[in-house]
């Protein structure tokens, strides 16, 4: 799989918000904001993660349909990596 320009970016942006994050404990900040901070953490890599599997599901899925054949498996497929990374 080709990973576009899109998803490289988010992951830098989580990149930056772990930085971020590892800043306000060095800092001592409060407990809440630091769980908040977590929170919008997990949060992009969740939606990372969703945007990887499906574009990558919508492309399985258009070369199957062109060799004619089910795409059933891995929609299936997909659907465990997602449940799985929650």
């Amino acid at each position: 799989m080709e990973y576009n320009a899109q998803m490289k970016n988010r992951v830098k942006r989580i990149e930056g918000q772990v930085r971020g994050l590892l800043r306000m404990m060095e800092e001592q900040k409060d407990c809440r904001d630091v769980v908040t901070q977590m929170s919008a953490v997990r949060s992009a890599l969740d939606r990372t993660a969703a945007l990887i599997v499906s574009t990558n599901l919508e492309q399985c899925i258009r070369d199957e349909k062109q060799a004619g054949e089910s795409s059933e498996d891995l929609i299936k497929e997909a659907v465990n990596l997602l449940v799985k990374s929650r």
